[in-house]
């Protein structure tokens, strides 16, 4: 049975911007997430606090949570590798009222269900990320801060193929007892399909309530959509999309975007799933960073109604 409502997180401003090649102007990130705002998303990834020497895509992050509009409803989630991230955003928030959405109260951690990735990514086994993320969490915690889990590689790893579910329940149930309220499930490399995506979460949901997970697909093989709906089904209402399907995997060259939040929007109003996103105005949000990274946008949706679009101008000039 599908649900009524469904909870989008925009990561494009995140995970998204973080793999593109070229980096985009902090007024420019400002006006998008103004604009993502401004359709109605309430959770919005607006970065992360790393090095600027490893992703200097999100050297601004701070400056860009001191800039954007403020909204009722409206978090802007975080990711944080290390406690010394967390220590940031801690005095970032010590500097607005703690009742402005500047104050940030979710972060989000993130590991994977495979050790070779996990290695590549951080440089740490997946225990020892565990145990950073144990400190982060716990002092997020007591600065009545949230934090999401994020588990890359669930379906499979460039490095070691197809994870065993195991790996991932274990993984999961980690995070959770570390006091994560909530646990995507990510397809790092998009190579999930309807069937497995179905398969782990069933096999999930023996061990843990799913009520508290979220997924996060890639579209490499044009599957992403499918696997929102075998999500949908096994009862998950929360999903992870990236405006334009920005992104990728910087481990695996051949792994494209993220599951387009267009096209996922187009698939729930059709479906009449509440999502509260003005889809006109995402489309300005889309239009405004095609502009700005200046490649052409990866949603179907997106680029099959700039092609009705434009067909219709030339009909009329006939």
């Amino acid at each position: 049975m599908l649900p009524e409502k469904v909870t989008i997180v925009e990561v494009g401003p995140r995970d998204g911007l973080q793999n593109e090649k070229k980096n985009i102007a902090l007024d420019d990130k400002i006006k998008l997430i103004n604009l993502l705002s401004d359709a109605g998303f309430s959770i919005i990834e607006s970065g992360s606090i790393v090095s600027k020497d490893k992703i200097p895509q999100m050297q601004d992050t701070l400056d860009v949570l001191k800039k954007v509009n403020t909204r009722p409803n409206l978090k802007h989630q975080i990711l944080i590798p290390n406690i010394k991230g967390l220590e940031k955003l801690l005095e970032h928030n010590s500097l607005v009222n703690k009742y402005n959405n500047n104050y940030i109260d979710t972060i989000a951690v993130f590991t994977a269900a495979s050790e070779t990735f996990c290695s590549k990514n951080i440089n740490k086994s997946i225990d020892e990320s565990l145990s950073e993320y144990k400190k982060v969490i716990d002092k997020a915690l007591m600065n009545n801060i949230k934090a999401r889990g994020y588990i890359s590689c669930c379906f499979g790893c460039p490095y070691e193929g197809e994870i065993e579910f195991e790996k991932v329940l274990d993984v999961a149930k980690k995070l959770s007892d570390m006091g994560c309220h909530e646990i995507s499930i990510a397809d790092t490399i998009g190579v999930a399909s309807a069937g497995n995506v179905q398969e782990l979460l069933f096999y999930i949901s023996k061990s843990m309530k799913l009520d508290n997970f979220s997924v996060h697909f890639h579209d490499t093989y044009g599957q992403a959509l499918a696997n929102v709906y075998a999500a949908l089904l096994m009862g998950i209402t929360i999903i992870d999309s990236s405006i334009g399907g920005l992104g990728g995997c910087p481990y695996a060259g051949y792994a494209s975007g993220n599951l387009a939040t267009e096209d996922l929007l187009f698939l729930l109003n059709n479906l009449k799933i509440t999502s509260n996103i003005d889809f006109d105005k995402l489309l300005l949000a889309s239009d405004f960073i095609q502009d700005k990274l200046d490649i052409p946008i990866r949603s179907k949706v997106y680029n099959a109604i700039k092609a009705k679009e434009q067909h219709e101008l030339q009909r009329c000039n006939v």
